[in-house]
């Protein structure tokens, strides 16, 4: 007697197709599972088991062998349960033998037999929707599943009322997709007192999706000015949704499994390891830049990171996306992250001020930014010194600007890049225009190309941040333009307050 039920295997948030294949032949009885199963599937035995006494139902007096197909591919995770539980009941009789033909199962079974929440469903779910087949999942994951646009989705509590579904004396409800919820309330920008400068730089960093790098001494600010830039960027669109949820799922961080609607901040600490941000370990989980994709990632104490872990983000800022590279395959997640990162000026953190620096000053502020590479500071587009809080500013400074008041102008600007896109086929995010859509003679004025060219010669920078420096122009002149209500930035030029605003923000701070 055999049977056989599809399920999925997963490589960061791709899927791979697992064939469960059940045969019940004589012998002495026992169970055994083979197919490179890891500790969890192996393990999966006696909660099936347990699960099917639960029932009332107790394994025929057989060998049972439990393959999971293809056999060089590592199968992990607790998802196997419910495919292999499905299995043994097609291959007992206790189910019709087509009755999971054109399905997809996965499921974690506890001893009781209910179905517990498992993560990648979602991935899951895209799987089947792409190959047409019905979705099999817990309960508690059906509303996560349901944003895949599947026909049908079975999403059941526990093994009697699957089982009942199947043979026809039940109907399970099918499940409806749901947003996690939101708090309303949240940091905003009008919190902050004084630092003027530093919300200017934040809006463009906002409207372009530029890096940005904040040094300044302890107190200036600069963590709380990272903290509210998420408020001021535009809502996610379906897709990213879409994306930054099958991050989460993958990851087990969807803890209401609805679809993710804000974009992601994630703020690590500073004694985080390269695997802890860019991902590994030992099932290769997605780090936090794959989790902050299409979202924020914060670097606090920038200087005090591992320096190898540091580096180790230089590719994944450049291309997008990042390779987790194994002896036996590579897995490979999405990382289109906004970095956002702080420092002190040195380690006692008050070099401009004679009074409270230390007496290795300002020796001790080359050594200190020293531990940062320099392709590491070239890929930031915005470098900013964040002024020390006044007096006055702390006392009897006055509120700033809303974030919704500065999130409407970074929407705005940012709809006239996805117009100019359209238009031009270019990128729709300023930040990721690439060097061929940065041609200066089409896109500077000629008193600005004059200043362009005096800026390389005195201050040589690099290709890469002469690239940088074009972008955060371009998104200073949309900012202008949406302000003053222009709908077309096509042939607009970039001026030479434009591009002097911008050199400014790259070279304001001495040691970079």
């Amino acid at each position: 007697m055999q049977s056989l039920v599809q399920t999925v295997a997963f490589r960061g948030i791709d899927t791979l197709d697992v064939s469960v294949q059940v045969q019940l032949s004589n012998g002495l009885p026992a169970m055994a599972i083979v197919g490179l199963a890891d500790k969890a599937v192996a393990e999966s035995r006696e909660r099936v088991r347990a699960a099917l006494h639960a029932l009332g139902l107790s394994l025929p007096p057989k060998r049972i062998s439990v393959n999971l197909a293809p056999a060089d591919v590592v199968k992990e995770g607790a998802h196997f349960d419910l495919p292999i539980a499905m299995g043994l009941l097609l291959a007992m009789g206790v189910l019709p033998s087509d009755a999971l033909d054109s399905a997809l199962v996965l499921g974690e079974l506890s001893l009781d037999g209910s179905i517990q929440p498992v993560s990648g469903v979602l991935p899951a779910a895209v799987s089947a929707a792409v190959s047409g087949r019905t979705l099999i999942c817990p309960e508690a994951n059906g509303a996560e599943a349901a944003w895949a646009g599947l026909p049908e989705i079975w999403a059941a509590g526990s093994l009697t009322q699957l089982i009942n579904h199947l043979r026809g004396t039940q109907i399970l409800t099918p499940p409806e997709p749901q947003m996690l919820t939101v708090s309303s309330g949240g940091a905003d920008l009008a919190e902050l007192r004084g630092q003027e400068t530093a919300k200017r730089v934040m809006e463009i960093a906002a409207a372009g999706g530029h890096h940005l790098l904040m040094i300044g001494p302890p107190g200036a600010g600069k963590s709380m000015l990272a903290a509210r830039l998420p408020g001021l960027l535009p809502p996610l669109t379906a897709q990213e949704a879409l994306d930054v949820t099958m991050i989460h799922s993958v990851a087990g961080q969807v803890p209401e499994n609805g679809l993710v609607q804000t974009r992601p901040f994630r703020d690590p600490h500073h004694s985080a390891s390269m695997a802890a941000l860019v991902g590994g370990g030992p099932k290769a989980r997605p780090g936090e830049i794959s989790l902050a994709h299409h979202g924020v990632l914060f670097l606090d104490e920038l200087a005090e990171l591992n320096r190898v872990a540091l580096d180790s983000l230089r590719q994944p800022v450049e291309t997008g996306e990042v390779v987790i590279a194994r002896a036996n395959n590579h897995i490979r997640y999405p990382a289109r992250f906004q970095l956002i990162a702080a420092m002190n000026p040195c380690r006692c953190g008050y070099l401009s001020d004679p009074g409270r620096a230390c007496p290795r000053a300002p020796h001790c502020a080359r050594q200190y930014s020293a531990l940062i590479s320099g392709p590491m500071l070239d890929r930031f587009d915005l470098i900013l010194d964040v002024a020390e809080l006044t007096p006055h500013d702390m006392m009897d400074g006055p509120k700033g600007e809303t974030s919704e008041a500065v999130r409407s102008r970074v929407i705005a600007a940012r709809d006239l890049a996805i117009a100019r896109a359209r238009e031009t086929g270019c990128s729709h995010i300023n930040a990721r225009l690439s060097p061929n859509e940065l041609e200066p003679a089409k896109l500077l004025a000629k008193d600005a190309l004059v200043l362009m060219e005096e800026s390389l010669a005195r201050y040589r920078f690099s290709a890469r941040a002469f690239h940088r420096i074009l972008r955060v122009a371009c998104t200073i002149r949309d900012l202008e333009a949406a302000r003053s209500g222009k709908t077309d930035t096509q042939n607009t030029l970039i001026s030479r307050t434009q591009l002097a605003e911008a050199l400014h923000y790259r070279t304001q701070v001495s040691f970079v």
